[in-house]
């Protein structure tokens, strides 16, 4: 790993991390194989493994920091730039007024520092040579100081991250809505007098003890999202989609009590389950195997090829007998022909194909009493209950979609899947259906 510097104190001069979007506060990692354009990651997305595209989370990285000494070894490389950039708003001489910007150095130390590696040193290029190779020789052999930081993304506001966030200030340590973010008014008219009665007096006490009880309400709440990790939503959702799907399902059920045993308990009761679903499912693999009369592992690997060849060719037998079928019924055949079509060509099937397996299709939703359905037009209302998306969810996708192709000049179908996640063929009908009615184009 090498230790390398930014030389700008501004997390606004540094691109975004690639895993949750955040400005980057230093210590952060750029990874060695991946680029140009570099590829930064925060901290908390480099220790949980972020990957994307062709980054994996094996790939060599450097330490992006500037907490090292180059010139003294009483000053570290982020100094020398604060004293650079002061000297430079503040002007040569006025070592006050340096000091004052800097923070951490005295008048004095300004001035000596700066006459001494910028004024008096003749050899500044051989000096910092060096200097680094001193440097790299004492601390060969040690650990490169590692500071770790919780911080969450700090989304701009009204964005769709920060929405996701529910309003949260990283800041502040706060939310822009409170829970139960009226609870202040029930004392806004409370006065404690001198001559209040006894009885007024405990009513004023009462009123007083339950605005408490709605703080530590609040404050509870607080915590359990706190501990839990729930304010930075997509980490979570990535967390939770490492599992297999039977597992996804416990972990949806168990979610509720999670405020009960605590994050940690919470966490190694899904893995334990999580393990037990890997060991359930190899056992059954196993006693398949030795049904079958395998009593290796080579012929184990056999036993699995045939098998996939058979489903395989089962699959052809059954997409053979349903061709069959549709050419014995002439408005069939048409239908099922228009539908292959339309899948060949990349567009949603446009006539729905008959099926006599006995199952039925969902029914269209019924978007009556449904928060936004009084801001949808008859065809959005129309796609909604097909597609069987509510009306809220619909809204917040196609302002995700409309604000990212007005950024891009354009919307690919790959963009639209990795912006929202939702099932793919919804997401295709969303995407197809706003760039029929022309409210996206295609880039």
């Amino acid at each position: 790993m090498d230790r390398l510097g930014s030389f700008s104190n501004d997390p606004l001069d540094k691109p975004p991390c690639r895993g949750c979007s955040s400005y980057l506060m230093e210590p952060y990692i750029k990874c060695a194989e991946c680029g140009p354009p570099p590829f930064f990651l925060c901290l908390q997305c480099f220790t949980r493994g972020f990957e994307y595209k062709k980054h994996q989370s094996d790939h060599t990285y450097e330490i992006m920091t500037s907490d090292f000494p180059v010139l003294d070894p009483s000053w570290t490389a982020q100094e020398e730039m604060a004293l650079l950039e002061a000297v430079m708003d503040c002007g040569f001489g006025n070592w006050q007024d340096v000091a004052n910007q800097m923070c951490t150095k005295t008048k004095e130390e300004c001035e000596k520092h700066y006459m001494k590696h910028f004024i008096n040193n003749p050899l500044f290029a051989s000096t910092l040579l060096n200097l680094k190779q001193a440097e790299e020789a004492k601390t060969a052999d040690t650990a490169i100081p590692f500071h770790s930081t919780d911080d969450p993304p700090r989304p701009t506001f009204d964005s769709l991250l920060s929405r996701d966030m529910a309003g949260y200030m990283p800041a502040r340590a706060d939310f822009i809505e409170e829970f139960d973010n009226y609870a202040e008014w029930d004392l806004r008219d409370i006065d404690f007098v001198e001559d209040d009665s006894d009885i007024l007096h405990a009513l004023k006490m009462a009123v007083v003890d339950i605005y408490h009880s709605r703080l530590k309400e609040r404050q509870r709440r607080k915590k359990i999202i706190r501990d839990h990790g729930l304010i930075n939503l997509r980490k979570f959702q990535l967390m939770e989609r490492r599992y297999p799907k039977e597992v996804q399902d416990l972990y949806e059920t168990m979610r509720r009590f999670a405020r009960i045993v605590g994050p940690v308990e919470h966490d190694k009761f899904i893995e334990s389950h999580a393990l037990e679903f890997e060991l359930r499912r190899e056992i059954k693999r196993l006693q398949e195997y030795r049904t079958a009369g395998i009593t290796s592992f080579c012929s184990a690997r056999t036993y699995d090829h045939l098998k996939k060849t058979r489903e395989e060719e089962r699959l052809k037998r059954t997409m053979l007998s349903e061709v069959l079928q549709y050419i014995q019924d002439s408005s069939a055949c048409q239908q099922w022909l228009r539908r292959q079509a339309d899948i060949d060509s990349g567009l949603s099937p446009s006539v729905p194909m008959a099926s006599n397996s006995g199952r039925r299709s969902a029914p269209p939703l019924n978007l009556t009493g449904l928060p936004g359905t009084e801001k949808l037009n008859e065809k959005e209302k129309e796609l909604c209950q097909m597609v069987r998306l509510v009306p809220g969810a619909y809204l917040e996708y196609k302002s995700a979609l409309l604000n990212e192709c007005n950024k891009q000049g354009g919307l690919r179908l790959a963009q639209a899947r990795a912006l929202i996640k939702i099932d793919v063929n919804k997401t295709r009908k969303i995407y197809d259906f706003l760039i029929r009615e022309g409210y996206i184009t295609k880039a």
